[in-house]
């Protein structure tokens, strides 16, 4: 069945709202429809977009657009900054859409955000929750030498599924860009489920993540934001929440957070 969730509290979206539309930058809260939006926001924490809202990647789940995006604004780590001190954030995610289409995909751009955001706001913890950068380790070095408190990169899905659901992206590529930032610091994944995988496949995809150095993961049920998206092949039930995460913790991740409307970044702060 189909989860539901609250109506979220109109108070805390619009004062939110009023800030980050009047320093005009993004946030995956607004943009990706995430169910758990009023209480991120109530408790603090949330997650920002950087580099436009337009992909230049068409993964078959994803609600943000793709095709030819912007050029980049210069002041956005300063209007950044600016929102999370405003908002009086205590912990804030800063991710980006792909920009295959930079050369060096973004990720100076990405950095300097983070570098803006620390200086105005040296209590906040920041966790960046990157593209693959097509696995430039010049790239992958501009984010790891930033200030930044956790570092996060999504694998999505299993491998079998990969492909067929990020076809510009690679299974063994995120494992790769997983391995080298656990070399620096706390480092985060997340799984989507309801693809149509199966247990064992969900476990080897754990595994994997364990073997490059992952030891935080979050596991939430994929819900279509679209007709035009990939269809849910399964709804997962409370219960079967509950046995990945016990999994997950048997096979050895040190935190880890289950349900069905967990989103990768939702609860980052207390994970």
């Amino acid at each position: 069945m189909k989860p539901k969730v609250k109506a979220p509290s109109f108070e805390y979206i619009r004062q939110t709202l009023n800030i980050i539309n009047g320093l005009s930058v993004n946030t995956v809260c607004f943009s990706s429809k995430c169910p758990n939006i009023s209480e991120c926001f109530k408790r603090k924490t949330a997650t920002f977009m950087i580099m436009g809202n337009i992909c230049t990647r068409n993964c078959r789940f994803c609600n943000i657009s793709s095709g030819t995006p912007q050029k980049l604004d210069a002041k956005e780590g300063e209007k950044i900054a600016l929102a999370v001190k405003k908002l009086n954030l205590k912990y804030t995610v800063i991710t980006s859409v792909d920009r295959d289409d930079l050369e060096d995909f973004g990720s100076l751009h990405f950095a300097n955000v983070i570098k803006t955001v620390s200086s105005l706001n040296p209590k906040t913890k920041i966790e960046a929750l990157t593209p693959d950068f097509q696995g430039s380790i010049d790239s992958l070095n501009n984010i790891v030498s930033s200030p930044v408190y956790k570092l996060a990169h999504n694998i999505e899905t299993v491998k079998r599924l990969h492909k067929k659901l990020k076809p510009k992206s690679s299974y063994n590529l995120s494992l790769k860009v997983l391995e080298y930032y656990s070399k620096f610091k706390l480092t985060k994944s997340s799984i989507i489920v309801g693809f149509g995988e199966s247990i064992k496949e969900i476990e080897n995809t754990m595994k994997d993540l364990l073997n490059s150095g992952v030891s935080q993961l979050t596991i939430g049920q994929y819900l279509q934001p679209s007709p035009k998206h990939y269809p849910v092949k399964k709804y997962y039930t409370d219960e079967e929440f509950e046995i990945l995460e016990n999994l997950a913790v048997s096979l050895g991740f040190k935190a880890v957070t289950a349900g069905k409307l967990i989103r990768s970044s939702y609860y980052a702060d207390k994970l």
